[in-house]
């Protein structure tokens, strides 16, 4: 049966003293240490991704300006620069990656591991 705020007993050893956030899954009760070891790979993964999602529509979207410009000298080249500047940016990303793995081998840790659950993608 559920218990009023009133009734709570904080040293009863229940789950009702616990603020947690559904959001943070299993971070809800890492330390701070623990916290950090679970967020910065989780952060870094997500910039991967982000990265890759930008690179392919700066891609598109120069591919598509540059299919479209119809011979105009002028949108040709923003075009150009703009596949210019994905490919650059993609040669950028996959540089930190390597670094990151590089950093991992050395030092033995596991950044980019993503464990969620049963789920545990390397």
């Amino acid at each position: 049966m559920y218990k009023s705020l009133a009734a709570l007993d904080p040293g009863d050893g229940g789950s009702y003293n616990k603020i947690t956030n559904p959001l943070l899954g299993d971070l809800n009760y890492q330390s701070g240490t623990g916290f950090f070891q679970k967020l910065i790979p989780a952060l870094i993964n997500i910039l991967l991704i982000g990265g890759v999602l930008v690179f392919f529509f700066v891609l598109v979207t120069g591919a598509i300006q540059w299919i479209s410009s119809g011979g105009d000298k002028q949108a040709v080249e923003s075009a150009k620069g703009k596949v210019t500047s994905a490919l650059i940016g993609i040669v950028i990303l996959f540089a930190v990656f390597a670094i990151i793995k590089l950093i991992e081998y050395f030092f033995g840790i596991s950044i980019l591991t993503i464990d969620i659950g049963n789920l545990i993608i390397q």
